[in-house]
Formats: structure tokens, sequence, C-alpha cells
């Protein structure tokens, strides 16, 4: 089992890791981790703190399923990256 950690924003040369790759990370992690996909469902405020470099608007829209606001950030998703995204609005919960 693949272990994901989280991105942080931190200097890599004289770049700082994006948003993008934070939430590719998320959506990545909860694609190929069931244990983590299940802490998303439970509580994904709580989970997502371990991203501590997401804005609140990134995690707002992890924690709602809105795959129009996240495709706008990172461009089309693939089917695998976007299992989170449909388990979150088939839950009719936030």
């Amino acid at each position: 089992m693949a272990t994901w950690l989280p991105v942080t924003k931190q200097k890599v040369g004289e770049q700082v890791v994006s948003g993008r790759t934070e939430l590719l990370a998320v959506l990545k992690r909860a694609a190929s981790e069931s244990e983590f996909l299940a802490r998303l469902a439970q509580n994904p405020h709580e989970t997502l703190k371990e991203y501590y470099s997401l804005t609140t608007e990134e995690r707002a829209a992890l924690a709602s399923g809105d795959i129009r606001k996240i495709e706008s950030w990172v461009g089309k998703l693939e089917k695998e990256l976007a299992t989170w995204l449909w388990c979150r609005l088939s839950q009719e919960k936030w």
C-alpha cells in the first residue's frame, strides 16, 4: 500500500509547491487509499488539516466535492482522480 505524504509549501529550488500539486496529491491519495477516503467521507475538514498549505477555498472545494471549481484550477480530471469528488457528491451531506 502506498503511503502519501502531504505536500508542503516549501521551497523546491526557487519554486514553491503549488496548490495545484497539493490538490492533486489529495485526490490521488483518496483514489488509492481506502482508509484515507473513509476519513475524508467521515470528516473532510479534519482530514484535510494535514494538508496545511491548501487555501481555505481549496479545502472547501475538496470538502464539498466541487468538481467544477477544482477542474478550473487543475484541468480536467481523469476518472480515477475524481473518485473522492463523486463519492462526496453522492453522500448528499456537506
